[in-house]
Parts: C-alpha cells; sequence; structure tokens
C-alpha cells in the first residue's frame, strides 16, 4: 500500500534537474520516534561537543522552526537554516544547503517529529523525505523509558518501513542504569544490523526547560552558554563521536544544481527596511533577511521594548515571537506603539506573521489583564491555553496587496496560542488570503490589509515566496520617493 502511494519517493535517488554540480559535505540527520523523544537537546549537546573537539559543524532544522534553529546556531556557533520539502521546492532546499553547508567539517540536520511523520497518511515532507532528498543517513534518537527488548522490535521496524532510508544508528535516550543499558544494546544488536551509537542517562533537570511552544525561547534563558557547556559534557561522555562522525563521513556526493541560489544583489542605494528583533519578536528565517538584501534593501535592527527613537525607515518587518511573554514591556512602551500606528496610518509598508500581527492590534488579552498594543486594527488577541493553529497552511492571495499578487498561492505555515477575538473581522474584504489548508486568522481566512499594511498568522520562507523580497523592496521604495 505504502510503495504504490509512494512510487516517487522509495529506492530512488533525486533527479536534479539541468546543469549540476556535486555537494560532498558530511551530513546526517538526527530524528526522533516522535516529538519530545530527546532529539533536540541530542542535537544540541551533539553541535557542542563536536565544536569542543575542534570541529565545524553546520546546524540545521528540519521543517517550520524556529526555537530549535536558534537554539542549533547557539550550540555550532554558526547560523541554523531551515530545510523542509513543503516549504520549498527539492532544487531550492538542495541548493541551500549545499551553500551552507559549504566550508564545515559536517552538517547536522535535527528533523522533527516522528521520522515517518508528514503531512498525510503518505509521509509526504517527513523527515525520511528529506533524508532521502539529501542522501542523508539517519540516527535514531529513542526514548527507552521502561522498555528494553521492545526497542529492537522498534529499530527493526524503522530500518525496514521505507525502502531507500539508511538507518545508520540508533542513540538511546532516557536510559536508567547499567543493566538497563547493557539489553537494550544487546538486543538491538542481536536482533537488527542497526549499531547503537550512544545511551543517555536519564536528566534529573532539563538545562533548557520547556514550555507552551518548545523550549524556552534563547533570548530569555538566563545562561545559555553554561546550559549548552553542559549539554556538550554529556554527549561528549556518553556518545561515540568518533563513530558518529564515521556515519556523516559515509554520505555520497550530493548533486545539486548549478545555477545561483540568488539573483545578483543590485548595486543601489535601496530603501531603508527595519525589522524588530528584541526579546517580543525574533521569529526570523535567515534567508528572509538575507531575501530582503539580495533585493537591494538596507536592513536596520528595531527593537519595540526600548523607546530610543527609530531611524528613518522606508519598510518593517514585525517577524513572530513572544509578545505574551513581554506583554507588559511592550504595553508601557507608549512611543514606539504610537510610533508604529502613525507609520501605518502614513502609509509605510508594514509586514507583520503571527506576534507580529499580535501587536498591530488594539490589545492582548491574557490572565485576567488587557494590553494595549500599537492599534493599527481595531482588534484584540487572547492566549489560549492549547494552540489555535498548528502545521503547514495554503492559501490563495485574493486580494492585491504590496507584498504578494493576487492569485498566487503561498505555501507556509502557523503555530499559535492566541486568537481574534473581534467578531468585526468578519469582513472577508479586509483580508487578502483564503486558506485551503490550515486555520487562519478568522473563519479561514488570513492576511489582513490596511493602507501599506499585511498582518497574519501565516509564515512564509522567502525561498518558497519568491516573489516576497522584490515587492517588499519596491513598496519601500516608492513610499521612500513620494512626497511627505
Amino acid at each position: 500500500m505504502i510503495e504504490r502511494a509512494l512510487p516517487s519517493l522509495l529506492g530512488k535517488a533525486f533527479l536534479v534537474p539541468g546543469p549540476q554540480r556535486m555537494a560532498s559535505t558530511p551530513r546526517l540527520i538526527l530524528a526522533g520516534l516522535s516529538g519530545g523523544s530527546g532529539k533536540t537537546i541530542v542535537s544540541l549537546g551533539l553541535c557542542r561537543a563536536l565544536l569542543q573537539a575542534g570541529h565545524a559543524p553546520r546546524p540545521f532544522k528540519k521543517g517550520p522552526d524556529y526555537i530549535d534553529a536558534a537554539w542549533l546556531g547557539l550550540a555550532a556557533r554558526a547560523d541554523c537554516s531551515n530545510l523542509d520539502p513543503f516549504l520549498l521546492p527539492a532544487e531550492t532546499l538542495l541548493s541551500l544547503f549545499a551553500g551552507k553547508a559549504q566550508g564545515f567539517d559536517l552538517a547536522l540536520i535535527e528533523g522533527n517529529r516522528g521520522l515517518f511523520d508528514g503531512k498525510d497518511v503518505a509521509g509526504s515532507c517527513s523527515t525520511a523525505e528529506l533524508a532521502r532528498l539529501l542522501a542523508a543517513p539517519v540516527i535514531l534518537v529513542m526514548d527507552c523509558t521502561k522498555m528494553t527488548r521492545t526497542a529492537a522490535a522498534v529499530v527493526a521496524g524503522c530500518r525496514n518501513f521505507e525502502a531507500g532510508l539508511n538507518l545508520a544508528g540508533v542513540v538511546l535516550n532516557r536510559t536508567a542504569g547499567e543493566r538497563h543499558r547493557r539489553i537494550l544494546r544487546e538486543a538491538i544488536e542481536t536482533y537488527t544490523d542497526v549499531p547503537v551509537l550512544g545511551m543517555l542517562p536519564k536528566v534529573a533537570e532539563n538545562p533548557i526547560p520547556e514550555r507552551h511552544m518548545g523550549l524556552v525561547s534563547d533570548q530569555e534563558h538566563v545562561d545559555r552558554e553554561a546550559a549548552l557547556e553542559q549539554l556538550g559534557r554529556l554527549a561528549a561522555g556518553w556518545l561515540d563521536l568518533e563513530r558518529i562522525l564515521d556515519v556523516a563521513r559515509m554520505a555520497p556526493d550530493l548533486p545539486v544544481p548549478a545555477t545561483p541560489l540568488w539573483p545578483e544583489t543590485p548595486l543601489s542605494d535601496g530603501p531603508v527596511i527595519g525589522y524588530v528583533q528584541d526579546a517580543a519578536l525574533w521569529f526570523y528565517y535567515p534567508e528572509n533577511l538575507e531575501a530582503l538584501e539580495r533585493a537591494g534593501a538596507r536592513l536596520v535592527r528595531l527593537s519595540l521594548l526600548d523607546s530610543a527613537p527609530w531611524p528613518e525607515i522606508h519598510g518593517l518587518y514585525l517577524g513572530g515571537g513572544f509578545p505574551e511573554t513581554q506583554a507588559e514591556g511592550l504595553s508601557a512602551n507608549a512611543l514606539i506603539r504610537n510610533h508604529v500606528r502613525a507609520l501605518a496610518a502614513a502609509g509605510l509598508p508594514i509586514y507583520a506573521e503571527c506576534g507580529g500581527f499580535m501587536y498591530l492590534c488594539s490589545a492582548l488579552e491574557m490572565h485576567g489583564r488587557t494590553y494595549p498594543l500599537a492599534g493599527v486594527f481595531d482588534l484584540t488577541t487572547t492566549l489560549c491555553p492549547k494552540p489555535q493553529g498548528l502545521g503547514y497552511v495554503e492559501a490563495l492571495v485574493e486580494r492585491d496587496n504590496p507584498f504578494h499578487p493576487a492569485g498566487a498561492v503561498l505555501r507556509g505555515h502557523e503555530f499559535h496560542y492566541s486568537a481574534c477575538l473581534a467578531t468585526t473581522a468578519a469582513d472577508s474584504s479586509a483580508f487578502a488570503l483564503r486558506m485551503t489548508r490550515g486555520q487562519g486568522l478568522f473563519q479561514g481566512r488570513d492576511g489582513l490589509v490596511r493602507n501599506n499594511v499585511f498582518a497574519g498568522y501565516t509564515h512564509i520562507h522567502a525561498l518558497g515566496e519568491r516573489h516576497w523580497a522584490p515587492r517588499f523592496v519596491t513598496a519601500a521604495q516608492d513610499y521612500r520617493r513620494r512626497p511627505r
């Protein structure tokens, strides 16, 4: 049944159309059986342990994730890029991977959710699909709590579930003691041909605690370096680093497109686009910022929490983040709230995703309190105990706007615990997007448009939506040239 559903994915190498070159970076994917298996902690620890041992790892994160990616970048002291077969065409993903991995000792890609979990029953866009696309060996991280011989059955099942997947090793997590570890190793090595590459003990206290959206933000952790050093020592003491490096070196040369990933950067004095990066808003794919620069913009970093005056800007990018954890400071900074509202009224192109959208609303309700915000939209959001939107989204652009042309189909993702309260948002003409997959902002709509402001819950990747950055820069340039 599965083989009929996945004829293009099983046992076949991805064929790169057109001119190609070969990328030879050693690489591996750390995957889990499910979310919460411990693969992020193992990935962070392995990145830091390799760094401590004198290697230069380049981290990547599979899937639409900002928090784990930020921590991976800190652990490896190298920027982390996201790789996702849903958000990016295969050729683009390969070019991005090869370009970012070049010059590093190895590429370490952390998977997401379970190894075979994708957006449908066929497992499309799963970590396993990414492994086949990158011809990358997979190391499976298993939570072995209250498990012994069954671990071998699970490994054997994963090893044989889909053809074309190289399950090259397993790391056993949350083991209870030497006897437990001995039985686990003997069972797996007796009943499968998959080597055990490390066994981690149960850790009394996670050095990087979790909360409602995953790991606590690196922006808020009081001692990031100490936590990462602790994880590095844990990995160095319990993982077989040399055998793991050998697994990464097993990866064959990878054919990637020879054409450049980016267009030639315009040599002009482009418009200034501000982007907010502080403890409230910091969810940005690095390629989104790079795409704006490649399209000719000059970027300036801003804060919504600091009352220092902003420089002149011709566009504003408000990413996602945690406005709920900074609601007090955001609300208290009336100077910047009023400034953003005035810029929006003056026609400044503003693009806001998720947390950025929340900031542009009139208020945020949370824990029985109401926090006034920028008031660009006469709407209120409220923080809920459970996710209100989670996963991949697709949307049809039904209304032209400065950022997305009418008729385009966007691919992105959403992950938000907040919901829009105001029923006055029911006027569909105020929205640019009609959701064909996902929740959006209100009744299957997303992308509120007012003047030159676009705001909603949908996050996009600039290399998947190639029109976005050039249109943003054009709108900023038009604003710059207007008499004011």
